[in-house]
């Protein structure tokens, strides 16, 4: 057996593919739009070596609410090279850093359609530093 992807369900496509591929630094890898079924559908992938694990956006056309927590997913999981810098330059974009990473290993930031991104340091955790280290975690994630 083998993984292949998880799915989540975004209302606004382009400001779902902005956090995730620019933002998060995940590559647009297939997209198929269903004309008959109004809907499109884009996989991302990470385009580390070894790393064929994909995410599926799903975007319904006629979707004109948001989504509620229960419709969309639970989180999603990143190993990152350095959980400082990646914090900060989302931070820099506007994401609200929900569970900074005080820790020096792990972070929670959320989507434009409210899906938690848990953000963990590959290998060992950094030392703790400011203005991580003493930061309150904010909202839900």
């Amino acid at each position: 057996m083998r993984f292949l992807h998880s799915m989540i369900r975004v209302h606004d496509l382009d400001a779902a593919l902005h956090f995730f591929c620019e933002l998060l630094g995940l590559k647009e890898v297939r997209r198929r739009d269903h004309e008959g079924g109004r809907f499109t559908l884009v996989f991302l992938e990470t385009g580390a070596e070894g790393d064929a694990a994909q995410i599926e956006l799903t975007h319904n056309w006629d979707q004109e609410e948001p989504y509620d927590g229960g419709r969309n997913f639970g989180h999603l999981a990143f190993a990152v090279d350095d959980i400082y810098a990646t914090c900060e330059r989302l931070q820099a974009a506007g994401v609200t850093i929900l569970r900074p990473p005080r820790d020096g290993h792990m972070a929670f930031v959320k989507s434009p359609d409210g899906i938690s991104v848990e953000l963990l340091q590959a290998g060992d955790a950094l030392p703790p530093q400011e203005p991580w280290k003493d930061m309150p975690s904010t909202g839900t994630w």
